[in-house]
């Protein structure tokens, strides 16, 4: 299956895909340091991403360095107003960098990322305005919700930028995908391959589930489809 555009490709890996076959497809091919640590979740069950990463590094302020008092990073959020505002259609906020003690998301932050085409916020940190960013139905992943406000503790200092979290490295373009079971990257060098594969495996899982619910034992299952 082809995708023409990635507006397709999106809408075809939220429809057929979930992440533990797309994270199966990327251990077979040595990419094996692909999922975002697992307290970092959706803010509703039901929610899920695709899309592309527009990566975001935050830091916590040092109210000792007077050295950046008169550069962008003086602002009250360093740059995290301009990295929202150059979000793409199909793209997701990707932040991490700081310290777990403020949330680094919200509401109006929320409310901006949607009328820009964003698909989806994913934060190593918390979330706030919990109850308005469900109304919206922004896709937010997340350590949870958290108001403690990132203003006088956290600046956003570089956006479309490489990151690493939590010892995964992700690229501005790499593929996020998240649902219930966690949240995964996929490198934008591989993705044609990664995707391709998965859907191969999700459509031949079906097989195997037919086969197990007719009766075949699981031995037989996977002697005879190599899926389990």
């Amino acid at each position: 299956m082809k995708w023409k555009d990635d507006s397709e490709l999106f809408a075809l890996i939220k429809e057929q895909l979930f992440t533990a076959v797309v994270g199966d497809i990327m251990d077979t091919l040595g990419l094996l340091h692909q999922f975002l640590p697992p307290e970092i979740r959706p803010l509703k069950n039901d929610m899920i991403l695709a899309g592309r990463a527009m990566t975001v590094l935050e830091e916590d302020i040092d109210r000792n360095d007077s050295s950046k008092l008169n550069s962008d990073l003086g602002k009250p959020f360093g740059l995290m107003l301009e990295a929202l505002d150059d979000l793409r259609p199909n793209e997701i906020y990707i932040c991490t960098g700081a310290s777990p003690n403020y949330a680094l998301w919200g509401e109006l932050m929320s409310t901006r990322a949607a009328i820009l085409g964003s698909t989806g916020a994913v934060l190593d940190g918390h979330v706030r305005d919990t109850h308005g960013i469900l109304k919206l139905g922004f896709p937010t992943f997340s350590m949870g919700p958290y108001a403690r406000d990132q203003g006088p503790r956290g600046k956003v200092i570089d956006f479309r930028c490489a990151i690493q979290m939590k010892g995964v490295q992700i690229l501005p373009g790499d593929i996020v995908f998240g649902d219930i079971d966690g949240v995964c990257v996929i490198p934008q060098s591989a993705e044609d391959e990664v995707i391709r594969k998965a859907l191969e495996k999700a459509n031949g899982e079906k097989l195997v589930a037919k086969a197990i619910r007719s009766g075949m034992s699981a031995c037989d299952a996977f002697d005879k489809f190599g899926i389990m």
